[in-house]
């Protein structure tokens, strides 16, 4: 069979299910992951002609993208300021927003001088913000925990895979009473923190009807979801260990439940932080918070 006509067979078998623009998405990404062609490549040969065994492993991806599984979880891996990760059942799939933080970041006065800096990040999953920070700022000591040992696995993986040096420790923050004890072993010193950074659980539970099903029914709960009754629990500990933990002008950002920016920034503010700044993602919601010490 030629590759264009399975892309027909694709595109009506999605088409109940997903928009137009969703299918040719994950149509290409397909494309790439299984033939190593690119969009391009794939419009230079519309004689392309899928094996047998080829046309199983592309129905194959289909049915399960029929059950709505993320593409990320299929192929196995995920992109992310420009890095490639793995990715699976036991991570959260790096999302544009975490993007926009880590630019945010990377573009603060801190990162800019040429002095080492130490960051540690907070609930890391696959690794992708402490990995990213790492590729783009050399000389810094970066730290990451979490609490599953099994996303630990995934994130040392991408460390590896993209040729940074990340220090992962395995922890629940929620019982963490002092994070200058989780200092790199690199330099053997209970070193204060430049930059905090985290993207905690903050779904509530009363938001899961507006959760895509794709997300409720693959992505691990323990990374989503936070008790309708205490949804800021997480922001309210690691704020508490930020506030004891950064350097003098240190500062500390989170990814953010999208309503309940207001509080989270009275939540900090409260807690003793300055110069809190609340930034929209790309979609115009309220998303991120950059504070300082």
């Amino acid at each position: 069979m030629l590759l264009k006509h399975y892309k027909k067979h694709f595109f009506n078998s999605l088409k109940d299910i997903q928009d137009e623009q969703e299918i040719e998405s994950f149509f290409f990404i397909l494309t790439e992951y299984l033939h190593h062609l690119t969009r391009v490549e794939v419009a230079l040969q519309p004689n392309f002609v899928l094996s047998d065994t080829e046309i199983e492993k592309w129905n194959s991806m289909l049915v399960q993208l029929q059950q709505d599984k993320p593409i990320q979880y299929i192929t196995g891996e995920a992109w992310f300021y420009g890095l490639r990760f793995e990715v699976n059942e036991n991570t959260l799939i790096p999302r544009p927003e975490t993007e926009e933080l880590v630019a945010w970041i990377l573009n603060s006065p801190i990162t800019q001088n040429p002095s080492p800096i130490t960051i540690l990040d907070i609930g890391t999953g696959t690794g992708c913000i402490p990995i990213a920070l790492k590729a783009n700022l050399s000389q810094a000591n970066v730290s990451a925990i979490d609490v599953s040992e099994k996303a630990l696995e995934v994130a040392k993986r991408n460390a590896e895979s993209n040729k940074v040096e990340i220090n992962f420790i395995q922890a629940n923050i929620l019982d963490v009473e002092d994070l200058l004890i989780l200092s790199s072993p690199i330099t053997h010193h209970r070193l204060p923190y430049n930059i905090i950074v985290s993207n905690p659980p903050y779904v509530r539970n009363i938001e899961k009807l507006e959760t895509k099903k794709n997300v409720l029914d693959y992505e691990p709960h323990l990374a989503l979801f936070v008790e309708d009754t205490d949804a800021l629990l997480f922001y309210r500990k690691i704020a508490q260990l930020a506030f004891k933990s950064l350097l003098p002008n240190g500062l500390l950002f989170f990814e953010i439940n999208q309503y309940l920016g207001k509080e989270t920034v009275e939540l900090l503010q409260n807690l003793g932080f300055k110069n809190c700044e609340l930034k929209k993602d790309i979609y115009g919601n309220d998303r991120m918070i950059q504070c300082s010490v």
